[in-house]
């Protein structure tokens, strides 16, 4: 097969799937909510395989002291989890153990959806 200008990227594991451009579909991310200085715990099990992930937004750190934070978390809960775009999120149900650790650190903290 003869590579060629029109040959695209279907699919990266990186940003998911890839159109050709010419789709209608606009980008998929969430809209990114304006921070209220409130701390939400979402839980979340659609499309994660069946395993539940805890979902944190709203905390006013960036960068390494995010990273920090995540780690910490972490350690915390003796689980795995990462940082993606300034949201922090925590594999398993352990919304009640990072509900009381936030709150210690200050953050006005609230669980959010089911």
């Amino acid at each position: 097969m003869k590579r060629s200008e029109e040959t695209t990227l279907v699919y990266s594991s990186e940003t998911g799937r890839v159109g050709h451009g010419t789709s209608k579909r606009q980008d998929v991310r969430p809209a990114k909510q304006p921070s209220d200085g409130t701390v939400r715990l979402r839980r979340e099990v659609k499309g994660r395989g069946g395993g539940t992930v805890i979902v944190i937004t709203g905390i006013p750190l960036k960068g390494e002291a995010l990273k920090e934070l995540a780690g910490t978390l972490k350690k915390r809960c003796g689980s795995g989890g990462t940082v993606k775009e300034g949201v922090i999120e925590i594999q398993g149900d352990h919304r009640d153990t990072l509900l009381k650790e936030l709150e210690l650190r200050g953050y006005r903290v609230k669980l959010a959806g089911g």
